[in-house]
């Protein structure tokens, strides 16, 4: 009898001592070998000359422009470097280097965190080190860093509403389609909105798109985010994407496959921004400019009024290396719901309605896109959709300095939105 009892606890403690270290072993249903790990890691964290240590946590790298994980890209293998656009959408540097005062809103560059303890050699760029701990909360060495088919914003979809927001993701968007854009531009107003499930994110940003939404989308985007599960926090960081296939294989956040060249030192894609704003007090708010050049075909970015980042190369995309067909604005999350189906809390822009209006709700205006003589200017037959808007949902409106504008957002669950 004596023996048996051992043998049962011995049996219990093994399952425990199972239970507690899987975590550590295991994401997402797949064991992450150490070689895996290893080699993914020594692939994106590319050799530094310099290394500064952020105070939110991070270490940025200071990589040479040359040695980016940008070129392991098999379209980009002899890809000679463009250091400088060779065209600009009309305007574009005649504005101010800072958005104009508004109410409570705050003239101050928005900034990132790592620049106080450094910053990084010419001809270098700063790139967010990938840690072993990043890919332990990844469903996957291979997926890590990528989003999926169910971050697409499809307004006029021909499925039925309930099927859109089952989806996973949900979004509050102002879009124009059917038209030939060559870029994209707006002010976005910066949140930390409140994640409730480390596996969902919250972002605002602008999607430049192209293709067939079910099999080759291409989409670049660019804005901001907080994804717990992709950078281990709740920051709001700045971020950009790509895909060339919808989704499916092709393209990643940041640096975190092969594609996008950056050209900037003082910028880290993934780097967390502030200041951020407040609710009934200082709100503050980024530029993001997508525009194709003309003579070079490349998809440029700037952030703000000064920072050229870089470019996806126009050999990445079928579409898009022609033009966009469609352009959209707003905000998306992942609804990843509980057991017993209830919405999840996640916010969406300042976790307030549209409604609430200034200082309250979060916000796109300057809302542009470039046309083909390369000019910025304003859209015509705008839009506005939201999957669900008892849960987020989006108001716009056109005139004064904010030109074509709308508020955005949402708490997710509420008495409407069970």
């Amino acid at each position: 009898m004596a023996a048996n009892w051992t043998r049962v606890i011995f049996f219990l403690a093994l399952v425990m001592t199972v239970v507690i270290l899987a975590p550590s072993v295991v994401s997402g249903g797949d064991a992450l070998s150490d070689l895996k790990i290893r080699t993914h890691l020594k692939r994106l964290n590319k050799p530094a000359l310099k290394s500064i240590k952020s105070p939110d946590g991070d270490i940025i790298d200071c990589v040479p422009i040359t040695d980016q994980p940008a070129f392991a890209h098999p379209l980009l293998i002899n890809h000679t470097v463009q250091m400088w656009p060779s065209f600009n959408p009309e305007s574009v540097f005649s504005e101010s280097k800072v958005s104009s005062k508004t109410k409570n809103q705050q003239s101050n560059s928005i900034k990132q965190l790592w620049h106080v303890n450094g910053k990084c050699p010419v001809n270098t760029i700063p790139i967010r080190r990938t840690t072993r701990q990043d890919l332990y909360r990844a469903n996957s060495v291979e997926n890590y860093g990528m989003k999926n088919q169910k971050s697409i914003p499809k307004p006029k979809s021909s499925e039925p509403p309930n099927v859109l927001t089952q989806n996973g993701h949900q979004h509050a968007i102002m879009y124009v389609e059917d038209g030939t854009f060559y870029g994209a531009k707006a002010k976005i107003n910066v949140w930390k909105p409140d994640v409730e499930m480390p596996n969902e994110f919250s972002l605002a940003q602008i999607w430049v798109l192209g293709g067939n939404f079910n099999s080759d989308l291409n989409s670049i985007e660019a804005g901001w985010q907080v994804s717990p599960q992709l950078y281990g926090d709740n920051r709001t960081r700045l971020f950009t994407y790509w895909t060339s296939d919808a989704y499916q294989g092709t393209g990643c956040y940041n640096h975190l496959c092969s594609g996008f060249v950056q050209i900037n030192r003082e910028i880290a894609m993934g780097g967390s921004i502030s200041p951020l704003s407040n609710y009934g007090n200082s709100q503050y708010d980024i530029t993001i400019l997508i525009w194709k050049d003309p003579k070079e075909g490349h998809w440029w970015l700037q952030f703000g009024e000064k920072y050229i980042i870089g470019y996806w190369p126009a050999s990445l995309f079928s579409y898009l290396s022609e033009s966009a067909s469609m352009i959209e604005w707003g905000g998306e999350v992942v609804n990843s719901q509980s057991e017993e189906g209830q919405h999840t809390t996640t916010q969406m822009g300042s976790g307030r309605f549209a409604e609430e209006g200034w200082g309250k709700a979060s916000y796109f205006k300057n809302v542009q896109v470039v046309d083909g003589s390369n000019e910025l200017r304003n859209p015509e037959n705008l839009q506005v959709f939201t999957d669900q808007e008892n849960c987020y949902n989006v108001k716009s409106g056109n005139g004064g300095s904010w030109g074509s504008y709308f508020y955005y957002g949402g708490p997710g669950r509420n008495p409407n939105c069970p």
